[in-house]
């Protein structure tokens, strides 16, 4: 049976999976009954599956024979999103996240077509076992949102507890191709993302004498405007680069200026050189504005760079050509777009920074309703964007057109001497 006419055929049972992930999500870190079904759905189809890697991680592995071995990952954390989409599978999960606040939990980023698609492909590829030889990994990953998942994962000895692969392989839900298309980059596709916490200290007092105080507010305010000279006076134009402050507290009343501000920024790059400049050149920012206000080195601002750090998503050249050349010829030129780097983060990244060097492939998977992205081109609507509480992929396209494309790219490279 050809490939298309399969998933079509398997497509009423896909449409259940992914409306029962869509209205069950879990937060990063605690995706335990979205990881059993996941690992549920590889052991039918006959994979040896291994759960609790890297905390909620499943690893399902089949061997076919000699050849090379593919990974393939799907990411199945949500979002402490309160869905407001309107679907009849809609979420109305509520979950006390890890600070002990109740937030509503959605998959406002497409995971759970990842991890449908990702069963889908692994059902294809058990049918057609007869046309390829060698070994598939199928990984289902916590935590992409925090960027950690991929990073436990590997630390609890994903390549050397189970086959290496010789390529790794992903897809990732845009919110503006749409659905039944495929984009494609090579070389840098998602960039570093860094995230960091500043407080900067003073000393307060009342706001009748400011004299008699260091006012921790003004300096902040002096170091949010001094950090947006990083990108325009201090990177090459031709890096891509970006700092955000996006939150700023401090204070308690407007009489009085407090001992300390708190900053959280986050910066995204896509060279390792250019990632570790930005770093320092904040760093000597927040002190020589320190220094300006005649702060001692015990009142410099602290600063702290989070763990949740995704590095860039590389694709690798070569495999990149070799997987647009065999969309094409599965979905058709038209289907088939380059698309431009994001500035966006993806752990999936982790998987080919490792001494083995794997060579990895990230794709996107269109999935927004095509009249709509016609009339986003034209100028007459705004799509709703990743993360969003009204982003809703149109099923039944995108999740047809991930299968056929992923099981398509793992055959390409485990074809049958």
């Amino acid at each position: 049976m050809p490939l298309q006419q399969a998933v079509d055929k398997d497509y009423p049972y896909l449409k259940h999976l992914y409306e029962y992930y869509h209205a069950h999500p879990e937060l990063s870190f605690h995706e335990q009954q979205t990881a059993a079904r996941m690992a549920q759905e590889l052991r039918a189809i006959g994979f040896e599956v291994t759960e609790r890697v890297g905390g909620t991680g499943v690893v399902g592995v089949l061997e076919n024979g000699e050849g090379p071995v593919i990974l393939v990952r799907a990411d199945m954390d949500a979002l402490p999103v309160t869905e407001e989409t309107g679907l009849p599978y809609a979420s109305t999960v509520v979950a006390q996240d890890d600070s002990g606040q109740q937030v509503g939990v959605m998959h406002a980023c497409g995971h759970d077509v990842h991890m449908t698609v990702w069963a889908g492909a692994a059902r294809q590829l058990v049918r057609l076992k007869d046309n390829w030889s060698g070994t598939i990994v199928f990984i289902g990953q916590p935590a992409e949102e925090r960027g950690g998942g991929a990073r436990d994962m590997l630390a609890d000895g994903l390549y050397e507890r189970f086959p290496l692969p010789d390529f790794a392989l992903a897809l990732h839900c845009s919110a503006t191709l749409p659905a039944g298309s495929i984009g494609h980059r090579s070389e840098y596709a998602l960039a570093n993302v860094d995230m960091m916490d500043i407080t900067v200290k003073g000393e307060g007092g009342h706001g009748a004498y400011p004299h008699t105080t260091k006012d921790p507010v003004m300096l902040a305010s002096r170091i949010v405007v001094a950090l947006q000279t990083i990108v325009s006076r201090e990177i090459s134009p031709l890096e891509p680069a970006v700092v955000t402050v996006g939150s700023i507290h401090g204070g308690t009343k407007g009489n009085i200026i407090p001992n300390e501000v708190k900053l959280e920024l986050t910066m995204r790059s896509y060279t390792d050189e250019v990632r570790q400049a930005i770093i320092e050149k904040i760093e000597r920012i927040c002190r020589g504005v320190a220094i300006s206000a005649g702060l001692t080195p015990e009142q410099y601002p602290v600063i702290q760079l989070r763990e949740e750090f995704t590095p860039a998503a590389y694709n690798d050249p070569a495999l990149s050509a070799r997987m647009q050349q065999a969309f094409i010829q599965a979905l058709g030129a038209e289907q088939v777009v380059e698309v431009a780097p994001v500035m966006a983060g993806e752990d999936f990244s982790r998987y080919g920074r490792t001494e083995e060097e794997v060579p990895c492939f990230i794709f996107w998977l269109g999935t927004v309703p095509p009249e709509d992205a016609a009339a986003a081109e034209r100028g007459e609507t705004t799509l709703p964007s990743l993360h969003n509480s009204k982003f809703a992929p149109l099923p039944e396209p995108s999740i047809k057109t991930g299968v056929v494309a992923m099981t398509t790219a793992v055959l390409n490279l485990l074809k049958r001497p």
